[in-house]
Order: structure tokens, then C-alpha cells, then sequence
């Protein structure tokens, strides 16, 4: 069954809690290379992501997406049967 997009969302946010490359999240979120630059792009539109300033691109959690991250697991904690059925 197909993925939400807040799921999608979480798993990238928590992936990249340590730093993480694009090839990193596309292969632990089960994305492919054109699917995620949207969420990519998405992401540091909203400072939920921040790149670093090295000469590999790194992708890393800010505080506002840790903030966010925090919430949709709050939220799958309270409502385990919603989200059980959707990833069935």
C-alpha cells in the first residue's frame, strides 16, 4: 500500500537526525532519486532541514523539524491502529 506523505516526511526528518546525503535517505526511506527532491525541497522551504557547509551536501534535522518529528510520533502513538492499517 502506498506511503502518506507525512510518513514519508517523518522517516526523511529521522534519517537525518545525524546528518544524512541524498543517496543516505533515498536508500533507508525506500525513495528513488526523482521522488525525493520534492520532499527534499519541501523540507528546507519550511527549515524543517538545513544543509551543511561542506563539500559533500549533508542533510540535517533542524530544531523545528525535530520539533515536528516529535509530533508525528506522539501522533502514531495514539492512534496505532491508523497507521498499522496503512502500512499493511
Amino acid at each position: 500500500m502506498k506511503r502518506s506523505r507525512d510518513t514519508i516526511i517523518s522517516q526523511i526528518l529521522d534519517i537525518c537526525t545525524g546528518g544524512a546525503s541524498k543517496t543516505k535517505i533515498v536508500y533507508q526511506a525506500n525513495l528513488n532519486f526523482r521522488t525525493v527532491i520534492p520532499y527534499i525541497e519541501l523540507l528546507m522551504k519550511n527549515e524543517l532541514l538545513e544543509t551543511t557547509p561542506d563539500s559533500i551536501v549533508i542533510y540535517k534535522t533542524t530544531a523545528k523539524g525535530a520539533k515536528l518529528l516529535r509530533e508525528f510520533k506522539s501522533i502514531r502513538s495514539l492512534l496505532p491502529e491508523v497507521y498499522d492499517i496503512a502500512q499493511r
